[in-house]
């Protein structure tokens, strides 16, 4: 099987290259990374990857240098992100960060390639456009996010006819008690302490804010089709049950297991058998017991702007998402605070509304990316205001 990683040295990127190099029948196309070449070399040698990309032109010569007589090819920017995407695969991993995971994602569906998609942001910014580039080329977009994982795990076999609700969990973060008070003085470095999971920090902070669980409201939607009233989430803070579906006769599915994203990946990997995978197997009796509190939508207001997005359609997700990154920029940098992140989210969609373009149907991913560009000048503009 041809194996492409797109975001190889990110945390996704590592579980996936630690379960790639327990295989004997995988030859790796592409790896791309960012500014960690020395990790991105290693990975790029131990699986003797055709090709290996940064997706930053000053690191070229260092990634060069790094596989010098490893016979790899070795190229650096946007565009031989692209021109990597483009070379045929059977499994493509797409886990690049952010808005910036879109453009080779969407390439990748044109070779017929199975999409593992762990960047969720695909489907905000473009969902209709990928799911059409999916059906136009044959190809297969699967669900790596744990919570989307296990909803597609939780269909296997049955009618979404029959579904009447779908609930995702949420650990909750590190601020789940806090107040109102308390979160407006929150740092970075509790921000960036996650209970449960091993994560990015960029991903760890959204988890602190809610802002993941709002990307993965619209993602849920974007994918399975369901309406935004039947999509619900509840804060679950051991992060063992990764997602509910229930049917229509009051049954629940639920899918269980320990907070470790080889789960997933393995899932996407193996599909559709199932293999064994290097994972922590529960033990119920040592659990002793799971808790469920649901979401306060005052303190974390990301779910209700992500509620008001899937009302909105068109370019709202992209441009959610857009003005979320910058937000969350912002509040890297010490701009902001970390309850500012969502009052500019906010301000920058309702700017935006006065732009017809946002409530557009996504015809070309041409128009996202505009609508992308156009959101983060609108949103880093009101960020200055703020300061």
């Amino acid at each position: 099987m041809r194996v492409s990683v797109f975001g190889a040295t990110g945390s996704i990127g590592e579980s996936t290259f630690d379960l790639l190099s327990r295989r004997d029948d995988i030859k790796t196309v592409a790896l791309t990374g960012g500014r960690n070449i020395e990790r991105l070399a290693h990975q790029a040698r131990s699986l003797s990857a055709q090709l290996a990309v940064t997706a930053y032109d000053d690191c070229y010569q260092e990634l060069k240098q790094a596989l010098s007589g490893s016979g790899i090819e070795v190229a650096a920017g946007t565009n031989a992100l692209i021109a990597a995407a483009e070379r045929p695969a059977d499994w493509v991993m797409s886990a690049i960060v952010g808005a910036a995971g879109l453009a080779p994602g969407f390439r990748a569906l044109a070779q017929g390639a199975t999409l593992a998609l762990a960047n969720k942001e695909s489907l905000v910014t473009a969902g209709p456009l990928l799911m059409r580039e999916a059906a136009r080329h044959n190809a297969r977009i699967l669900p790596v996010d744990s919570e989307h994982s296990a909803v597609f795990q939780a269909l296997t076999g049955e009618e979404i006819s029959a579904v009447e609700r779908v609930i995702i969990t949420a650990s909750g973060g590190p601020f789940r008690g806090w107040s109102k008070e308390q979160l407006a003085t929150a740092t970075l470095a509790q921000a960036g302490t996650h209970p449960t999971w091993a994560m990015g920090q960029r991903i760890t902070i959204d988890s602190a804010s809610l802002f993941n669980k709002a990307l993965e409201l619209i993602e849920t939607r974007e994918y399975f089709g369901f309406n935004p009233d039947q999509i619900e989430v509840i804060i679950h803070p051991q992060s063992i049950i990764h997602a509910l579906v229930g049917f229509r006769d009051g049954a629940l599915m639920a899918h269980l297991g320990a907070p470790d994203m080889r789960h997933a990946i393995g899932y996407a990997l193996n599909w559709p058998d199932r293999a064994a995978l290097p994972v922590a197997r529960l033990e119920l009796a040592q659990l002793a017991q799971l808790s469920f509190e649901a979401p306060d939508a005052e303190r974390f207001p990301a779910l209700r702007l992500a509620r008001e997005v899937m009302d909105l359609r068109g370019h709202s997700g992209a441009a959610f998402n857009a003005s979320k990154e910058i937000a969350l920029d912002q509040f890297i940098a010490g701009h902001i605070g970390f309850a500012d992140m969502a009052v500019l989210v906010e301000r920058t969609i309702d700017t935006l509304l006065s732009d017809s373009a946002l409530t557009d149907a996504i015809e070309a991913l041409e128009t996202v990316e505009a609508m992308d560009q156009i959101a983060r000048n609108t949103a880093t503009r009101i960020a200055k205001q703020m300061a």
